[in-house]
């Protein structure tokens, strides 16, 4: 019988779950929207019953592990959530001991970014690298940082916040109290407001008149050419850029990779991104950093979370 353990990326728009064996093969999965809760208990009632039924399905094995990604900073030794910006529901949320004592299951917590860095340099675009940064742009912009080998934490377990690097002194609010963060420019959410915000500047673009904009029908539009959605991409790749100039300054990685739903528009974002890099970082760390695509997809941050899980049954 081998080890499983369960998995969970919990993001600000689906909950995914799935039970993985040391190999990091996935034998079951699950997928549900994540509620706009009032209450932490409700998404912890969703993550209990997506892992009753994993266990239902996969009935001659042993799982007695569950690890959980989410987009918040954490406090991975006390299993608490310290401030989730897109899912509000869950600040100061003690959310391992929550379902540890409803599943019996040892229960640990990482943040969301740092899972996918970990699943990512596990076995995906970062395998065999020391040295790495993960960006995800997804509902929001989170960062996992890897520094020979070892995810950088920080004292307080918030490294890695790349999202709320401030790229706009007196920009756009943000869900974490600051202003101008790089996650109100370059998330999938941004590209979004952005587009809407700037349709009447393009009253020609066919996005100006859409109410239900999506970040994948910007990207969509800017494949073929739309002046909204290239100014779009623009001022994400300028955004970003800004942000990993100084993120290469700082930490001189090897690589680094792209991940989430927003990251579909690499194509249009990444000569500005580069743009900015050149013109803001130093020339060799600038050089040496090579940028890359995900490779895992959405399975990044449940892989992750499932290697720390079998690192904990380890020790």
């Amino acid at each position: 019988m081998s080890e499983i353990v369960l998995a969970v990326d919990l993001g600000g728009t689906n909950l995914r779950m799935a039970a993985v064996d040391r190999q990091g093969k996935i034998l079951f999965r699950t997928k549900r929207e994540t509620p706009d809760a009032k209450r932490a208990e409700e998404i912890v009632e969703l993550i209990i019953e997506e892992a009753r039924e994993c266990q239902a399905n996969l009935p001659e094995e042993e799982i007695n592990f569950i690890s959980i990604a989410v987009p918040a900073t954490v406090n991975a030794e006390e299993g608490l959530i310290l401030k989730a910006p897109n899912l509000p529901a869950l600040n100061n949320f003690p959310i391992a001991g929550a379902i540890e004592k409803e599943l019996k299951l040892k229960t640990i917590l990482e943040n969301d970014a740092n899972a996918a860095a970990i699943g990512e340099n596990w076995i995906g675009a970062s395998k065999g690298f020391a040295n790495s940064i993960c960006i995800t742009l997804g509902t929001g912009v989170g960062g996992g940082i890897i520094i020979h080998g070892k995810i950088l934490r920080g004292v307080d377990g918030t490294a890695g916040e790349v999202g709320h690097i401030c790229v706009e002194p007196f920009g756009v609010a943000c869900g974490c109290g600051s202003r101008g963060c790089v996650e109100q420019y370059a998330s999938a959410t941004a590209v979004v407001r952005q587009a809407k915000e700037l349709a009447r500047e393009f009253p020609a673009s066919d996005l100006s008149a859409r109410y239900d904009l999506t970040s994948e029908d910007v990207y969509q539009a800017g494949k073929t050419g739309d002046k909204l959605a290239i100014e779009v991409f623009r001022r994400q790749g300028f955004y970003l850029g800004i942000a990993l100039a100084g993120l290469i300054n700082v930490l001189n990685p090897e690589i680094i990779i792209f991940g989430g739903g927003a990251s579909a528009g690499w194509d249009l974002f990444l000569p500005h991104l580069q743009a900015e890099i050149a013109a803001r970082a130093y020339a060799e760390p600038a050089k040496r950093a090579k940028l890359v695509r995900a490779e895992l997809g959405d399975d990044a941050g449940i892989l992750g979370a499932a290697k720390l899980a079998f690192e904990s049954l380890k020790s």
